[in-house]
């Protein structure tokens, strides 16, 4: 009697392990357009519905709508809007896992950076201007107070902080840290954060980088085209644009760099995923995993290109596959 129920014990740990005992702390920031997309890539209304459907297996701290691309715009509205078409299918998510957070809730977490509509001159790129110009006193935003916020909290899990567009905030973020706390309060902050950079968006990357040899982050700059065309546009529309409910439909059918499934920014928290199904280890980015597989810098807690973007495209039919499961949970 006594081993069944040590046995009945184990095979419940197994069934939940990966779900309240593991959940991964994170927050999305992503230079988010209005929709139909006009002012900058398609590609981040693409990895936004895949991000909402996996909103279940995280703990999500935050969405801040940043600046980036074309326009350097940051504007909450436009998340606030796809959270709607949400609100719409998250009760036919709730019946295959009650942990789908409210629309409400993601609502009350959504926070706006700043950007050219806020008279901050952002330039898109690396090294097209100084760092100085775009963070320090008097430029902190609901975002990067956001993100401190949420880094302070007694929690030990770690930050996961995903960064689809420019890392103005969480640049913002340390930056204010770093100038009103001690060294020892400032490490203590810094340590907690775990961060994802796709591509090369503003001057703050670069700051990042090379001032910060102990923050963990992940540079990805072109491993992350591991993710384009692993789907093509008929994909797309059958499993999930079409007759999948309010939220597949804003899924666009192209991104700036092709037609199909282009979801570069995807890889930030895909690698998260597959750590919740055991595949790797999110502390250690030289593993293989669905966002790919990284070198570490001698030195440093910064993980780089370098094993190439098949290191993401190589898991596409598990990830795929994954994804098609959970669109279908948008269905009645």
């Amino acid at each position: 009697m006594k081993t069944s129920k040590i046995t009945s014990i184990f095979i419940l740990f197994l069934l939940i392990g990966n779900s309240a005992f593991s959940q991964y702390r994170v927050i999305i920031t992503s230079d988010f357009p209005s929709f139909p997309v006009t002012n900058s890539d398609p590609d981040d209304v693409q990895s936004m519905v895949r991000f909402l459907l996996y909103s279940n297996d995280f703990d999500v701290e935050g969405l801040v709508n940043s600046a980036g691309t074309f326009d350097m715009v940051a504007e909450k509205k436009n998340i606030l809007a796809a959270l709607d078409k949400y609100d719409e299918v998250d009760e036919n998510l709730r019946k295959h896992d009650p942990r789908y957070p409210t629309a409400d809730y993601l609502r009350s977490i959504t926070y706006e950076g700043l950007g050219k509509n806020h008279g901050l001159d952002i330039k898109w790129g690396c090294d097209k201007q100084s760092w100085s110009d775009i963070i320090g006193e008097g430029k902190d935003s609901e975002a990067s107070n956001a993100i401190i916020a949420a880094a302070d909290k007694e929690d030990k899990r770690p930050l996961y902080v995903c960064v689809w567009g420019g890392p103005r905030e969480i640049a913002q973020a340390i930056w204010k840290v770093e100038h009103t706390r001690s060294k020892t309060g400032s490490d203590l902050f810094i340590s907690k954060l775990r961060i994802f950079l796709i591509a090369c968006q503003d001057a703050t990357h670069t700051w990042l980088m090379k001032n910060y040899p102990k923050l963990f982050i992940i540079e990805s700059k072109k491993t992350y085209y591991g993710m384009f065309g692993v789907g093509s546009v008929s994909w797309a529309e059958e499993n999930v644009i079409n007759n999948h409910g309010s939220l597949g439909a804003i899924y666009p059918p192209k991104a700036i760099a092709g037609h199909g499934v282009i979801e570069g920014d995807s890889p930030s928290f895909l690698y998260l995923v597959s750590a919740n199904k055991g595949l790797n280890n999110p502390e250690d980015p030289t593993q293989p995993s669905w966002g790919g597989q990284y070198i570490r810098v001698d030195g440093t807690n910064h993980y780089v290109d370098g094993l190439g973007e098949t290191t993401i495209s190589k898991w596409s039919n598990d990830f795929q596959a994954d994804f098609q499961k959970r669109a279908n949970w948008m269905l009645p």
